[in-house]
């Protein structure tokens, strides 16, 4: 039976299965990754942490398999620089939620204004897309900018990072799934702009080379998992759950509950400026370049993560659903989990977590269930942006990552849409994706169909009446977080004058 090795390496740990020809997942393996905050809005992992946990990872999912490829997903955004030669980091990885280039952006805005980029690159000027991090380490780091200039260092997201480590340096590339994401990459053209990159002052000799998301770019080393497999999938992790939903026609979406929440839907045209959603490259049937639009919500899982570890309110992110269970509503309690700056369709990086309604009867109960429907409603918000980005609403809704476990999420993120949810059997779809793209290119599936037959869904259903009211209620709690947000930052600009 050919299997494949899929390598999920995510914000918070590093995943592998091991998947079938039938696409059961016949190994599994998982490593946490340690987060670092160095100072308020800063966020970074060390990469050669990264790299300990994807091979501890792979080699658990392996056991005494050899599978015949290996696929790549990755959180995408966060950037890794580091030595040609050896492959030795010269910095902590700058992940996708740090702020600390917000300034910088908010610069970049007024200057340049918001059609300069969307044109290119289909994206906003935000500190959550690569370049800005590339620049800051570039100014910030000592030598790096000479270093850098004479071919000794390289940048990369962490695909690019882990397809060099684990092919010796022999191969060092990036797919447009992630090359779309670094504010570096023309979505027209299809290949770095050379306008962008002259702004940020990032030589194109220090960016990898583009290739298919479909196709083997190079064997990994025996040394490093114990087998010698080709290479041959490389998406960011959200294409990849596109693309492992079975989402290959225009109007197709899937929206994947992670650290944070990403709404993507296929589309045949990019998305006009200030509509508030991005325009990325995604990928067809065939593993080929396409088009989605795109809205990113920064912190849905991690806001339960925040309620676990954070205030201690629960051992364990199963105990949410007993908890929204156990109260009727909020009891008039709304979240804004803007932990990071809220990202679609507001992308204002000065925002911060706000919780409204609080009473003396307000309970830990209502607290988890405010956090969970803030997930249902911040995703509604998304749709609403995106369909009036692309005049294609929302029909269903295919949904995946941890918090895709939870029924009673899911029941309420249909009653918000009022579209029915469809939950595959494996909610892995961002590790299946890279399985899949990978799989294609060596025949494990002839085709994205025989692929995606191996998938089954459990539909949730839409009741009769719609959840407004608490919709109506969450989007006055965000326009109370936003106007703190930049009643703080005009507070600021007083003080420097």
């Amino acid at each position: 039976m050919p299997t494949v090795l899929a390598l999920d390496q995510g914000t918070t740990g590093s995943t592998a299965l091991l998947v079938g020809d039938a696409g059961e997942i016949v190994g599994r393996g998982y490593r946490e990754i340690r987060q670092h905050y160095p100072a308020p809005g800063w966020v970074e992992h060390d990469p050669e942490d990264i790299w300990q946990a994807t091979v501890a990872a792979a080699r658990d999912a392996l056991g005494s398999e050899t599978p015949a490829a290996i696929g790549i997903t990755n959180q995408r955004e966060t950037v890794i620089a580091w030595e040609r030669q050896t492959g030795r980091p010269v910095h902590r990885a700058l992940v996708w939620q740090d702020r600390r280039t917000a300034g910088r952006c908010r610069d970049l805005r007024g200057a340049h204004g918001d059609a300069f980029l969307v044109e290119r690159t289909g994206l906003v000027w935000d500190p959550y897309f690569s370049a800005t991090k590339i620049e800051w380490l570039l100014r910030e780091v000592p030598g790096l900018r000479s270093r850098v200039a004479g071919g000794d260092v390289v940048f990369g997201t962490v695909d690019s990072w882990l397809t060099f480590r684990l092919t010796g340096g022999r191969a060092y590339v990036t797919d447009p799934t992630n090359a779309s994401r670094t504010l570096l990459y023309n979505i027209r053209t299809r290949d770095w702009d050379v306008e962008l990159l002259e702004l940020f002052g990032v030589p194109r000799s220090a960016l990898p080379a583009l290739v298919p998301s479909s196709g083997v770019v190079g064997a990994a080393d025996r040394a490093v998992l114990g087998v010698a497999a080709p290479v041959a999938g490389m998406a960011g992790d959200q294409q990849a759950a596109l693309f492992g939903q079975g989402c290959y026609r225009p109007g197709d979406s899937k929206n994947t509950y992670g650290t944070g929440a990403f709404l993507l839907m296929l589309v045949d045209r990019p998305a006009p400026a200030g509509k508030g959603v991005l325009t990325t490259m995604a990928c067809d049937a065939r593993g080929e370049p396409a088009l989605a639009v795109e809205g990113a919500i920064f912190i849905a899982g991690a806001a339960v993560q925040w309620l676990r570890d954070g205030l201690g309110l629960i051992a364990t992110a199963a105990e949410t659903e007993v908890l929204a269970r156990s109260v009727p509503d909020t009891g008039g309690v709304y979240f804004v989990p803007a932990l990071v700056g809220l990202g679609a369709p507001h992308w204002e990086p000065d925002a911060r977590g706000t919780i409204v309604g609080l009473t003396r009867g307000t309970g830990r109960a209502h607290l988890v269930r405010a956090a969970l429907e803030a997930m249902a409603y911040s995703t509604r918000e998304v749709a609403e942006a995106m369909a009036a980005a692309t005049g294609v609403p929302l029909k269903t809704l295919k949904v995946d990552g941890g918090a895709a476990a939870n029924d009673w999420l899911m029941q309420f993120q249909a009653d918000v849409l009022t579209v029915p949810v469809w939950r595959p059997a494996a909610v892995e779809s961002t590790a299946l994706g890279a399985a899949g793209l990978a799989g294609l290119a060596v025949g494990v599936w002839a085709d994205a169909a025989t692929f995606q037959a191996t998938r089954s869904y459990q539909a949730f259903n839409p009741k009769a009446e719609r959840e407004d009211a608490g919709y109506r209620e969450w989007a006055r709690a965000v326009a109370t977080t936003l106007h703190w947000a930049r009643l703080g930052r005009a507070a600021r600009s007083r003080e420097e004058i």
